[in-house]
């Protein structure tokens, strides 16, 4: 899909499954089921929808997915369902991973950093070794010390294999990456999780990783279990949908498994989401 001087693909790099409940915190079974049925261990249907953005004559990818690496315990925790699409979704593209001139990651969630890394004589490399990997410093510093809760998500070592590489860049949020670009400061969904805003030609695309994470979690109160601190993703949400419905921004959902790109509007009290295509 191009919108003026830019240009932005999405493609599957996985498919999985999680526990329903967790996708959707307190909101009753009796209600999220409606919206994306559970199988009988009351997962749902999940993708990895992976955007590349073509701007400045560069190739920005934002998150990587699970990727080919993962361990027993988390292939129990995320349940793929087959092989990774990474590097095949690119090449649909025309690219290939020494095309990436930056993976830009929301979060370093398994789900959204893991493909960032390959094995190579059972160590870490960098999957794009041409790309500069930025990371919010906050993200960073929690990532690589994790807690209790945060351990199954967290895998310090494929983000140093990252900074031993001299691949790694941490950078402010709430600034503009690139013109055009901007990280956007979240928070809600882990401390460091950042959104990315793009504007050209008069169209805005947002990407808003795990906040807005498909496009049944435009309510406000739409909520991850899995987020350390709820009542700020609820605040970033409230704050930018006026913008979102008003301006007719184009939301990239990064779970959704039929709406990639989608634009919102209300009809009443409900948020409703038509899906875009990208070509």
């Amino acid at each position: 899909m191009k919108f003026g001087d830019f240009e932005i693909k999405t493609f599957v790099e996985s498919s999985f499954k999680l526990d329903g409940g967790s996708m959707f915190g307190i909101i009753p079974r009796s209600m999220w089921q409606k919206m994306i049925p559970p199988d009988e261990n009351n997962l749902i249907d999940m993708k990895v929808n992976i955007f590349v953005l073509k701007a400045h004559g560069k190739n920005m990818i934002f998150d990587i997915g699970l990727g080919d690496t993962l361990s027993d315990r988390e292939k129990k925790i995320y349940s793929p369902q087959g092989e990774s699409h990474l590097e095949a979704g690119l090449q649909s593209l025309g690219l290939s991973t020494d095309d990436i001139d930056y993976v830009i990651l929301s979060h370093l969630h398994t789900d959204h950093a893991a493909g960032g890394v390959k094995l190579e004589n059972s160590h870490f490399v960098p999957r794009f070794k041409n790309a500069r990997y930025l990371v919010a410093k906050k993200e960073w510093e929690v990532a690589i010390k994790p807690n209790e809760r945060t351990a199954a998500v967290y895998i310090p070592e494929r983000y140093y294999a990252l900074k031993d590489a001299n691949q790694l860049e941490l950078i402010d949020v709430d600034t503009e990456l690139f013109p055009g670009v901007k990280a956007v400061f979240t928070g809600g969904h882990t401390e460091g999780h950042f959104a990315l805003e793009m504007e050209s030609g008069g169209q805005k695309v947002f990407y808003y990783a795990d906040i807005f994470c498909t496009s049944h979690h435009m309510n406000v109160a739409y909520i991850p279990a899995t987020d350390l601190f709820p009542l700020q993703s609820m605040e970033i949400k409230r704050k930018k949908l006026p913008e979102i419905i008003n301006d007719g921004v184009i939301m990239a959902f990064d779970h959704d498994v039929n709406i990639p790109l989608g634009k919102v509007r209300q009809e009443g009290r409900r948020l409703m989401v038509d899906k875009v295509e990208d070509n």
